[in-house]
């Protein structure tokens, strides 16, 4: 913020210098009777103009190769403050407070400067556009040294003395309302500068809508916000305008156009990070669209802005999963059992074969998970195991892996495990009858031996 306001600062000096009545003007005649003492409040005497011509001279030489004597118009300055201010006119008293004030703007040495414009105000005489010129400026000096309720008092007696608005004070006084945290203070004062821009034709930047657009988020006035960033998307048509749609439909609780948002952002090749990718790949897995998700995260993998972490590669299995792509999900389903610490990731694997059918390969990662250890669930995944190995006619290794899940999970868990146990016996018993009566009409359709031989 302070460096915005130096830049507007910059322009002060070239804005306060008052132009020198050339000399041959005022001491035309000057052979004549000498003019009293007491002058007019709105004229130089002939000694006060002939220092301040000098002084002009010193701080801005004609020829543009010279460099200014700064120092040396700060001493015939403070000379001439010395020796005839108190009994200047005021229009003597204004000018050469003027030219300190160009001094100590030039110099950037703010404080001063604030100084000597106070002292201009206390001048009884003071013309008015010189009393607002420098409210003005004191509103903008006072906000480069971050003195915020100085800046915010000058800029309303500015208003208060002005017949007209200006765009300059406006943002001002919202900056520095601002600044103090009365951000609703500052809200109206924005929307005026912006307004008075607009009436005077000119155009409004990136900054004043991003100024505005922040106002009222942090205000949470997300549904003037709405139509805001869509004119800013109108308008500008970057990233960060797309970002903030979604956000502020987030905050209306529109979920659909929440995600809606961000896709279009996605297709316009705006998502630049990994969280914005994980956000929206999960997001879309949440209103039931899991295969495009799967797709973006693999998209942001490929483009490398997504890592292939364990927790990425999960979430990406679990996309999988959810839209029923199962051969899909086992390569990372694969890659997550392999460098995961617990058997978790060896479990989802196994289901992910158990649910194709491959009942061997599921044995076979169950059995793993199992022996990787640190399981979340290590009763339900002995129980797939024995689902798995009864496909498998291991009614053997079924009836010990529900035993086992029985032991290692409570009270839900150990029903479950049990009545497993019994469809098991049941179904071995089944399929040994079964057994039996293929074994029995083998038997009996036996061919008899040949007559011939």
């Amino acid at each position: 913020m302070k460096t915005n306001n130096k830049l507007c600062l910059s322009f002060l000096i070239g804005f306060l210098v008052l132009p020198i009545v050339p000399t041959s003007l005022v001491l035309a005649g000057e052979e004549q009777r000498a003019p009293p003492e007491a002058r007019t409040a709105g004229t130089l005497g002939p000694a006060v103009m002939r220092a301040i011509s000098e002084i002009q001279e010193m701080m801005q030489p004609e020829d543009p190769d010279d460099e200014p004597d700064l120092e040396g118009a700060k001493a015939e300055l403070d000379d001439l403050y010395e020796r005839r201010f108190e009994r200047m006119n005021d229009f003597e008293k204004q000018t050469v407070l003027n030219f300190y004030t160009n001094y100590w703007l030039t110099l950037e040495n703010y404080p001063e400067a604030i100084s000597t414009f106070e002292q201009l105000l206390e001048i009884e005489e003071l013309r008015e556009d010189t009393r607002l010129r420098t409210l003005r400026s004191l509103g903008q000096l006072t906000a480069a040294e971050e003195r915020w309720r100085d800046s915010i008092r000058y800029y309303e007696l500015w208003r208060e003395a002005s017949l007209e608005e200006d765009d300059v004070v406006y943002r001002g006084l919202s900056y520095a309302h601002y600044q103090v945290d009365e951000l609703a203070e500052a809200l109206p004062y924005w929307i005026a500068y912006m307004e008075l821009l607009l009436t005077q034709g000119e155009e409004l930047g990136r900054d004043d809508y991003s100024y505005l657009n922040g106002l009222y988020f942090q205000l949470e006035d997300f549904e003037s916000a709405l139509p805001l960033t869509k004119t800013m998307i109108v308008l500008f048509d970057e990233q960060t305008d797309w970002t903030n749609l979604s956000a502020v439909y987030a905050s209306l609780d529109d979920e659909e156009r929440r995600v809606r948002s961000m896709n279009v952002a996605y297709l316009k090749g705006m998502l630049d990070d990994e969280n914005r990718f994980l956000n929206l790949g999960q997001s879309l897995g949440g209103i039931d669209i899991p295969s495009s998700g799967a797709k973006i995260l693999v998209d942001g993998i490929e483009q490398g802005l997504v890592e292939e972490t364990e927790e990425n590669l999960t979430t990406l299995t679990q996309m999988y999963l959810l839209a029923s792509q199962y051969e899909a999900a086992l390569a990372p389903a694969l890659e997550v059992a392999e460098m995961s610490e617990s058997g978790d990731g060896y479990d989802t694997y196994g289901y992910l074969h158990y649910v194709m059918r491959n009942y061997q390969e599921a044995a076979d990662a169950f059995q793993m998970a199992i022996d990787k250890g640190n399981l979340s669930n290590r009763a339900d995944t002995l129980l797939f195991l024995a689902r798995a190995l009864i496909e498998l006619d291991d009614f053997e290794g079924a009836k010990e892996a529900a035993r086992q899940s029985a032991d290692a999970g409570g009270e839900s868990e150990r029903r479950s495990a049990t009545d497993y146990i019994t469809f098991i016996e049941s179904t071995e018993s089944r399929f040994n009858i079964i057994a039996e009566r293929r074994q029995d009409a083998i038997d009996f359709y036996e061919p008899y031996p040949s007559l011939i031989d």
